[in-house]
């Protein structure tokens, strides 16, 4: 099996190193990933801004933009050689579930993959800090091996309770929840007398019901969601 791997916290970040290590138990892995963190890039391609692409040992490359600049730049021009079988992205620091995968830069990897027409997982752990980390990367490994042969094109998305194997609860296929609208954007002046803005925290989870991937992951299973890339309100569309 060839996989792509890539992520959003950089190419150095943990998350990516404990996955590599486990997917290279049984298979070829390549990785192209940001040279840092780009959190939050959802699918943004650098259109203008020129892109580098930088060795950083064997097979593992970093891309002066954002994750799905890397899978983009990876399956359009000759550097890989290759096709690969599947597109790995993560693991994430931190849960991408709910309104959460419309921003998520470990998402938009994956998906560039899928739009390509290679199927994608995309692996966050819930809790930020890599706690259990190697056991997340063990389970994401395992999942790999019992989904990477499924017939068709398909898109993942994962999330791994940070708890020790023991205390891992069995995998659920989940449908996203929903989260209330973020928290207020923090106002700060700087030295400078300048005002600035960051961006406030995600809200609370609004739709944590039985079925979503919220529920899994506060009961301790791993939430697996099938994905897809159809924005369009079919139920809407007679009305309008």
């Amino acid at each position: 099996m060839r996989i792509l791997l890539c992520n959003d916290d950089g190419y150095q970040a943990p998350g990516i190193r404990a996955l590599h290590a486990a997917l290279a138990q049984f298979a070829q892995v390549e990785v192209i990933a940001p040279e840092h963190n780009n959190s939050a890039k959802s699918n943004a391609l650098s259109v203008h801004t020129p892109i580098y692409i930088r060795e950083a040992g064997e097979k593992v490359r970093y891309v002066t933009g954002t994750p799905a600049d890397c899978m983009h730049i990876a399956l359009t021009t000759p550097i890989l050689n290759y096709r690969p079988d599947l597109i790995v992205s993560g693991i994430n620091n931190g849960a991408n579930m709910g309104d959460d995968t419309l921003y998520s830069g470990t998402v938009g990897a994956a998906m560039e993959g899928y739009l390509f027409g290679i199927p994608a997982i995309a692996f966050s752990q819930v809790e930020r800090g890599w706690e259990h980390l190697d056991t997340a990367a063990a389970q994401a490994a395992q999942i790999v091996q019992r989904f990477a042969t499924t017939p068709g094109v398909w898109l993942l998305n994962v999330n791994i309770p940070n708890l020790p194997a023991a205390a891992l609860k069995p995998a659920q296929i989940t449908r996203l929840g929903r989260r209330h609208a973020a928290q207020p954007a923090v106002v700060q002046v700087n030295p400078h007398g300048e005002t600035m803005y960051w961006i406030g925290p995600a809200g609370p989870a609004q739709d944590a019901s039985e079925g979503t991937d919220f529920h899994a992951a506060t009961q301790g299973h791993i939430s697996i969601s099938p994905l897809n890339i159809d924005l369009t309100a079919h139920a809407q569309l007679e009305q309008w």
